[in-house]
C-alpha cells in the first residue's frame, strides 16, 4: 500500500478544482494548515507529527494515527499543488518512566526491578536483541510502518533530550517556570498541586524518573534542585537528558521546539489540548492544528490498551485480511468510536474492493471522497475481483475446504479462465478466507435442524434448482429461490411487493437457509453463493439438511 513520499503527485486541473471543494475529512484538515499560512506564506517545510508511547507493544490505534496523518499530508500536498515540502515525524516518548508492567510481555518479574526507570533504560524482556524495552517496541513500530511503505522519520525522545535537540526550549521552560505552573496548577487537585513540577529529574542514584517538587529552579544557570530518593539535595541541569518534562508540558515543549504544524490525537487528550497549546505558546511556539479522533474499542466496548493487549493487534489483522482493508477501517468515520475485533474484518475487506470497483466510474468530486483515493495516494490500482471475500468464506464453510486448491476448483469452474496466475489478488483472499474460517468461523458453526415447514421449503428449493441449467447465474438462481418462498405463508412479507404484485419475501427465509445449510446466522446473496458452489453441490447440501445429517 504506497504512502505519501517524495514522489511527484500526478495533478490535473480537474483534481485540483475538486480538491478545493472536497468535504472528505483529510481535505478538511489539510485546509486548516493552508489557512494557517494564508497571511505569512508557507515555511520551507510543513511538519506533521504523530506521537507514540512505547510502554507496550504497538497496536492498531498507533498505526491508525500514522495512516490518517499520512492521508491529511497527501491532501495538503494536492491543495498546495505539491509546491510545499512536508515531513512526517513519528515521535516515540521512550524516555517516559515505566509506571506499570504490561500484561502481555514475558519476564514480568525481571521488569519489576525496573519500575519508573525510562523505557530506554529498562532491559528488553523478550531477548537480548535490543538494548532496552523501549528500543524493542520502537523497532516493532518501525518494522510495521516500513511494511506499509510509509514515508516518515522516526524520532526518539531519549535521543532528542540527550543530544540537546530540546535544550534551547528546556532552558526557556526554566525561565518561564512560573508561567507554566500557572497553567498547570488549576488542572490539578490540592494534593497534586503541592508536589507538582513540570520537570521530572532522572535520579542520579536510582535512574528512576522522579515525580518530586522542585526546591529551586535557577533560570540563569538552567538547573533544578530537588530531594533525591536517598534524601540528598541534588541539582541537575535541565539540558542534556538529565531531566524530562511531565507529559502535558512535554506536548507543548515538543511542539515549540520542533515547529509542529499538525498533530492528531485520541479523544482522551481532548480536554488537555488547550493546556498543550498554551504551554507551546509560553515557550515561544505556535500551537499546531489538531484533529481529535475517537478511540477504538474491543468487542466488549472497552478502550484498547497497549499494556492490556486487548482488541486486535496489527499482526492479527494482517493474518486474516489485506493491508488495504485495515487502511479503509482507519479512514472511515474517524470521529466515531468503533469496535476493533475479528468480526469487523470480512466487511472491511469487501467494502474496500467495492470502493475500488466504483472508482473508475466516478467523477473527481466522488473520487476524492472515495477512501481508495486516500489509501493509495491518488493512484488506486485496477483489480478484477470476480468473487467477494464473504462468498469465499461461505464457500469454505460449505465445502470444508482446508486448502486453496479445493477453493480454486470451485472458482475456476464458476469463472473459466480465472486462475491464481491471472488473479493473484483473489488468490491472496483465498488464503485469508481459509485462515479466517479455521480460526473464527468453524469453532462457532452451529447447524440448526429444520422443522417440517422448513424441510418442505428446502425440498422445493432443491426441485427448483434442479430445473435450472448448470451454468445459471446468481440472479437467475436467486429469483428461483424467491419464487419458492413467495408461495409459503411463513415467508411472505405483505409490507413488500413481488414483481407480480403479490407479497414479497421476508428476510427470515434466507436466514433459515444460512442457519440450516451453512451453520451461520447470515451471509451474502445466496444465489451468488449457489452459482459459485454449484447447483448439484447445493442440492446435495440440502439433502443432508433435510435428512438431519448437518445438524447431527
Amino acid at each position: 500500500m504506497p504512502q505519501t513520499g517524495s514522489d511527484t503527485i500526478q495533478l490535473t486541473p480537474e483534481m485540483i478544482a475538486a480538491a478545493a471543494e472536497s468535504r472528505a475529512w483529510p481535505f478538511e484538515e489539510a485546509r486548516k494548515i493552508v489557512d494557517r499560512y494564508k497571511r505569512s506564506g508557507f515555511p520551507e517545510t510543513v511538519l506533521f507529527e504523530t506521537g507514540y508511547g512505547p510502554s507496550g507493544l504497538p497496536h492498531i490505534g498507533t498505526f491508525g494515527e500514522v495512516a490518517r496523518t499520512t492521508m491529511v499530508r497527501h491532501a495538503f500536498r494536492v491543495l498546495t499543488e505539491d509546491k510545499v515540502k512536508t515531513r512526517l515525524l513519528c515521535f516515540s516518548d521512550d524516555m517516559d518512566g515505566m509506571r506499570k508492567i504490561p500484561d502481555n510481555v514475558p519476564n514480568r518479574d525481571m521488569l519489576s526491578a525496573h519500575l519508573h526507570r525510562p523505557l530506554t533504560s529498562v532491559p528488553d524482556p523478550f531477548s537480548n536483541e535490543y538494548p532496552s524495552f523501549g528500543d524493542h517496541n520502537n523497532a516493532r513500530l518501525r518494522r510495521f510502518l516500513d511494511t506499509f511503505g510509509f514515508d516518515y522519520e522516526f524520532a526518539s525522545a531519549t535521543e532528542y533530550y540527550k543530544s540537546g535537540r530540546f535544550d534551547e526550549v528546556l532552558l526557556r521552560a526554566a525561565e518561564r517556570y512560573d508561567d507554566i505552573m500557572k497553567v498547570m496548577l488549576p488542572t490539578l487537585g490540592p494534593e497534586r498541586q503541592a508536589t507538582y513540577s513540570p520537570f521530572l529529574p532522572i535520579s542520579p542514584t536510582t535512574g528512576r524518573v522522579l515525580y518530586v517538587p522542585m526546591k529551586h529552579v535557577d533560570a540563569k544557570a538552567g538547573t533544578v534542585t530537588f530531594e533525591d530518593e536517598d534524601g540528598t539535595e541534588t541539582t541537575l541541569p535541565v539540558t542534556g537528558g538529565a531531566v524530562k518534562m511531565q507529559w502535558k508540558p512535554d506536548f507543548g515543549m515538543r511542539w515549540a521546539a520542533l515547529g509542529v504544524d499538525f498533530e492528531m490525537f485520541g479523544k482522551d487528550h481532548q480536554t488537555n489540548a488547550a493546556v498543550y497549546d498554551r504551554i507551546c505558546e509560553i515557550l515561544g511556539g505556535r500551537a499546531p492544528e489538531h484533529f481529535v479522533f475517537e478511540l477504538f474499542l474491543d468487542e466488549n466496548g472497552q478502550k484498547i490498551s497497549k499494556s492490556k493487549g486487548n482488541g486486535l493487534t496489527i499482526d492479527e489483522w494482517l493474518t486474516y485480511a489485506t493491508t488495504e482493508s485495515l487502511a479503509l477501517y482507519m479512514f472511515q468515520r474517524p470521529r466515531q468510536a468503533k469496535k476493533l475485533y475479528f468480526d469487523v474484518i470480512p466487511k472491511a475487506v469487501d467494502e474496500y474492493y467495492s470502493f475500488l470497483a466504483a472508482y473508475p466510474r466516478q467523477d473527481w468530486k466522488e473520487r476524492l471522497g472515495n477512501p481508495v483515493w486516500h489509501i493509495h495516494n491518488g493512484n488506486p490500482p485496477v483489480i478484477d475481483l470476480p468473487v467477494s471475500f464473504a462468498l469465499l468464506l461461505n464457500l469454505v464453510s460449505a465445502s470444508n475446504a482446508q486448502n486453496s486448491a479445493v477453493l480454486w476448483g470451485f472458482i475456476t469452474r464458476h469463472a473459466p479462465g480465472v486462475t491464481p496466475a491471472t488473479h493473484p489478488e483473489l488468490d491472496r483472499l483465498v488464503g485469508y478466507a481459509i485462515r479466517y474460517f479455521e480460526d473464527f468461523v468453524r469453532p462457532t458453526k452451529v447447524y440448526r435442524a429444520a422443522d417440517d415447514v422448513e424441510r418442505e421449503a428446502l425440498a422445493q428449493m432443491s426441485e427448483a434448482l434442479g430445473g435450472l441449467p448448470a451454468d445459471a447465474d446468481g440472479v437467475v438462481i436467486q429469483n428461483a429461490l424467491l419464487n419458492v418462498a413467495r408461495a409459503i405463508p411463513r415467508y411472505q412479507d405483505h409490507s413488500k411487493q413481488s414483481p407480480e404484485g403479490g407479497p414479497g419475501v421476508s428476510g427470515a427465509f434466507f436466514q433459515m437457509i444460512y442457519q440450516v445449510l451453512i451453520g451461520q446466522e447470515r451471509g451474502p446473496r445466496f444465489g451468488s453463493f449457489v452459482a459459485l458452489y454449484g447447483i448439484e453441490e447445493t442440492r446435495a447440501l440440502i439433502d443432508k439438511a433435510v435428512e438431519g445429517k448437518l445438524a447431527a
